[in-house]
């Protein structure tokens, strides 16, 4: 078998994987690039490599070759693993896109979970509520970074105070 249809294989399942973690978001606008996600995804794509040509090694038959791929995928993995967990990488923004689907499934299994307990109700509404503040927060500070540049002082932060979302979202509040 070719080692060009391998690649072809986990090329493709590792773009896949990456899609398929945006599937629980609960809307299309809370879907935003994640350098977390990307790494994820190339983890998982490591990780599949090292067990598909563990079960394989019978059809692929090029030892160094072999020893090469388990290698590259071994480091790979690694380097991701150690990006995802210690978010060395990741910027304001990057941090906030990332987050965004994060509350958006928060929303998601809040909302549609078969929840009878009045208090797990009331706590699964006050999550909604709190994630939808939270991502229009999120939204809004990724655009004024964008246009007006990071905040890096207490004075600054003054004069371009986020938006009061709570009360847009919550009639209830002031």
């Amino acid at each position: 078998m070719k080692y060009s249809r391998f690649a072809a294989m986990i090329v493709t399942s590792t773009i896949v994987m990456f899609i398929m973690m945006y599937l629980n978001t609960y809307a299309i606008s809370h879907i935003w690039f994640s350098e977390t996600r990307t790494y994820m995804a190339l983890y998982m794509g490591a990780g599949m490599a090292i067990i598909m040509l563990s079960f394989m090694l019978g059809m692929y038959t090029n030892k160094k070759l072999n020893a090469s791929i388990f290698i590259a995928a071994i480091a790979l993995f690694a380097v991701c693993l150690y990006l995802v967990r210690s978010q060395a990488t990741v910027s304001d923004s990057a941090y906030m896109k990332a987050m965004i689907p994060h509350h958006s499934i928060a929303i998601l299994t809040s909302e549609r979970a078969n929840i009878e307990d009045t208090r797990v109700r009331e706590l699964a509404d006050n999550i909604i509520l709190a994630q939808r503040r939270e991502i229009k927060e999120m939204e809004w500070l990724v655009k004024d970074i964008e246009s007006n540049g990071k905040v890096t002082s207490a004075a600054e932060a003054e004069k371009r105070s986020v938006p009061n979302f709570e009360a847009k979202l919550n009639p209830e509040v002031n």
